[in-house]
């Protein structure tokens, strides 16, 4: 089998061949033709097949009425106690609601509402506890004149069907539709985008021992089974996400290996999704142990995201990384948004 990744580029010296990357900002005049258990190839982008040339060029459909030629910066809220990054800090429904509103003010163009933590070792948490800590959250945030899109951070049916009922826009399933089934048939019934994450295994066990033949390839096939999946249930690829899924079954060696070649994930039609905020790898790979001191390692994995050409970065910090967003911007395109 073949894979096709674009070699995504920003440079001002654009030539008159080259092709437009998912409609975005970035261009490709080259790719790299990837096949298993062989050498890479740097071939010009003449050379693909046109059924892939398609879903690379086209430009992706706006997601829950977001623009995706632009960054779009999604705010994440937990609503745990147990979260990795924040602790329980945003667990009290007056915490998340003033967090949500300030996240909204510094920028974030749509916000993620979880009530479940995903992180390695992390035990289950019942529906009906799950629902408790987001449906209400949502609905007061509403209920207050918040009109940023809202995605609802869950593999149950149950608790996106709540969320959405209380006015939520999106969902977001880690599970990438192998948790629940009823994820599936509640994002075509209801015709809700939702987001599909690669993860081996579950958020008990994922880190225990994490392998793969070619994580960059295995994943691309995991995931476009997934969307065949979703598909199959009725659910068109233009309301599909995608997400690699940085820290859910992958060492650090992995991490970095698909964030280097993102561009890749481009090939399956979908908008791509990154979210690196304060992970592990990030501690590891720079020596800082405390998730908030992060914030450094997060914009510089985000903003190689970008220039991979990621429309959607899931973040803790929609102030910092916006700033970045700016500066990165006003160099590579002349934005200065004057």
């Amino acid at each position: 089998m073949s894979y096709w990744r674009p070699i995504p580029m920003t440079d001002p010296a654009r030539p008159a061949a080259a092709l437009p990357l998912a409609g975005g900002w970035c261009w490709f005049d080259r790719v790299e033709h990837l096949q298993r258990g062989k050498p890479p190839e740097i071939l010009p982008a003449a050379a693909l097949p046109p059924d892939v040339a398609a879903r690379l060029t086209a430009p992706r459909t706006p997601l829950a009425g977001l623009a995706l030629d632009r960054p779009v910066v999604m705010g994440i809220l937990n609503t745990t106690p147990d979260s990795f990054s924040d602790g329980g800090r945003f667990a009290a429904p007056g915490a998340a609601l003033a967090h949500a509103r300030a996240m909204a003010a510094a920028g974030a163009d749509m916000l993620d509402i979880g009530g479940e933590s995903t992180r390695p070792g992390a035990p289950p948490v019942p529906e009906d506890e799950e629902t408790a800590r987001t449906a209400p959250l949502i609905a007061a945030l509403r209920a207050g004149g918040l009109r940023l899109p809202v995605s609802i951070d869950t593999r149950k049916a149950a608790v996106g069907r709540a969320a959405l009922a209380a006015g939520a826009d999106m969902l977001n399933d880690v599970s990438a539709l192998s948790h629940d089934p009823g994820m599936g048939r509640l994002a075509a019934e209801s015709g809700t985008p939702i987001c599909l994450m690669h993860a081996q295994g579950t958020p008990e066990t994922m880190q225990d021992d994490p392998r793969y033949d070619d994580v960059l390839l295995d994943v691309y096939d995991m995931l476009a089974a997934r969307v065949a999946q979703a598909e199959a249930a009725g659910i068109p690829r233009a309301r599909i996400v995608v997400d690699p899924g940085i820290g859910f079954g992958k060492t650090v060696a992995h991490n970095l290996a698909l964030i280097r070649r993102l561009s890749l994930y481009h090939a399956l039609g979908c908008p791509v999704l990154l979210g690196t905020s304060r992970k592990r790898f990030i501690g590891t790979v720079a020596g800082v142990a405390d998730p908030p001191a992060r914030v450094p390692g997060s914009i510089a994995t985000a903003l190689a995201g970008v220039a991979q050409g990621a429309q959607i970065l899931r973040v803790h910090d929609v102030a910092e990384t916006r700033q970045a967003l700016a500066l990165w911007q006003a160099v590579n395109e002349g934005d200065t948004g004057a």
